[in-house]
C-alpha cells in the first residue's frame, strides 16, 4: 500500500504519507509484539492482563481499562445443583405470558441466552461469592431479565420471540445457541433483531448507578469483530447506546469490541445486521435494579425501532 501510494496519491490519499520502517515491520511480524503497545508484551507475562485487549468503542461514564467487563467462567456444578432461589422469587410463579398486556402477531425480535445459567447473588438464597451467582431456575437467572424485556417490548407493540432454552455446556454455548437462532429465523422470516442477554461479573460499585433517585443495574454492549457484519452491528449498538445516554445519562457502561483473543469474537452476530449482546448488571444487582434498567433500555430501543420502521414503511 505504501509503494502504491508513492506512485498514485489520489487512490490512497487517506493513507499516511510516511513510509513504515522495514525494521519495525519485520520485528512486529516475527515477534507479534507491537512496539507502540506494551500490553502485547506484558499480556503474555502477567496473568489477567490480556483482558485489557478489549477495545472501548464508546466509553460510558467512568469506563476505562481498570473496570472493563469480566466474563464469567464455567459454572460450577455444585452451585447449579445446590443453590435455592430467594424466597421472594418463589412467590412469583404466575405464567410468563399473562404478564404482557399486548402480544403483537408479527414477532421481529428474538431474545435468547447463550449463558443461561448466569444469575445474581440477591436472587439466590445464601449466595455470597461471585462464582455462586449461577442458577438453572429461570426466575433467578438472565432468562428472568429476558422475560421482563419481552413484556416491556410487547407492551410497546414490538413482537418478541423469547427462547428460554437452557444451555448446558460452557465450551459449546455459542454453537448451541447459534443452532437455536438459526432454527428460529428459518421458521420465522419476520425476525430482524437478535438480543443475547448476559450479566457481568464486576461488583456492585461498577455495575450500579443512581439516576434521579432511582437505582439501575448498568448495562453495556459487546460487539464481536471477527465477521463480515461487524461494522453494521457496531453502528447499531452505538445508535442504541447513544439514545440510552440521552434518556438516562450514565446508565450504559459503553460499547466494547472483542476479537477471538478476548472471547468468542463472533457471538452469533454474523447471522444478522442487527445482532446485540447486552450485559445487564453484575453479580450483585437485585431484581428491582434490573427491572428499572430493562424498562429504560426498552424505551430507548423502541424509539430506534419505530423510527426505523417509519423510514422503511
Amino acid at each position: 500500500m505504501s509503494i502504491l501510494n508513492s506512485e498514485n496519491h489520489y487512490f490512497y490519499k487517506e493513507l499516511s504519507t510516511e513510509s513504515p520502517s522495514f525494521l519495525q515491520l519485520a520485528f512486529e511480524s516475527l515477534t507479534n509484539l507491537q512496539l507502540h503497545d506494551t500490553r502485547t508484551l506484558l499480556g503474555r507475562e502477567l496473568p489477567g492482563l490480556s483482558i485489557y485487549n478489549t477495545e472501548i468503542a464508546v466509553a460510558g461514564k467512568g469506563t476505562n481499562i481498570t473496570n472493563l467487563p469480566i466474563e464469567s467462567g464455567p459454572p460450577s456444578e455444585i452451585y447449579l445443583k445446590e443453590r435455592e432461589i430467594a424466597d421472594n422469587l418463589k412467590q412469583n410463579d404466575s405464567p410468563r405470558k399473562e404478564k404482557s398486556l399486548v402480544t403483537p402477531k408479527e414477532k421481529t425480535v428474538y431474545i435468547y441466552h447463550s449463558h443461561s445459567w448466569e444469575s445474581y447473588l440477591p436472587l439466590i438464597k445464601g449466595a455470597k461469592k461471585a462464582d455462586e451467582a449461577v442458577s438453572t431456575d429461570q426466575r433467578a437467572n438472565v432468562i428472568a431479565v429476558g422475560d421482563k424485556l419481552e413484556e416491556e417490548l410487547n407492551n410497546k407493540g414490538i413482537g418478541v420471540e423469547h427462547s428460554t432454552e437452557k444451555i448446558a455446556d460452557y465450551n459449546t454455548a455459542y454453537s448451541l445457541s447459534r443452532e437455536k437462532v438459526q432454527e428460529a429465523m428459518a421458521s420465522n422470516k419476520d425476525l430482524k433483531i437478535l438480543i443475547d442477554i448476559h450479566r457481568d461479573s464486576q461488583p456492585r460499585r461498577i455495575t450500579t448507578t443512581t439516576i434521579k433517585g432511582t437505582d439501575y443495574a448498568r448495562l453495556f454492549f459487546i460487539v464481536g469483530k471477527e465477521h463480515k457484519n461487524f461494522e453494521k452491528n457496531l453502528e447499531y449498538a452505538k445508535e442504541i447506546n447513544k439514545k440510552i445516554e440521552e434518556k438516562y445519562p450514565g446508565l450504559s457502561r459503553g460499547v466494547f469490541i472483542k476479537g477471538k483473543s478476548e472471547g468468542n469474537g463472533i457471538y452469533n452476530q454474523d447471522i444478522a445486521d442487527r445482532a446485540l449482546l447486552i450485559e445487564f448488571g453484575g453479580v450483585e444487582n437485585n431484581l428491582t435494579e434490573l427491572s428499572n434498567s430493562v424498562k429504560a433500555f426498552s424505551e430507548s430501543f423502541s424509539d430506534i425501532y419505530w423510527k426505523a420502521e417509519e423510514v422503511n414503511g
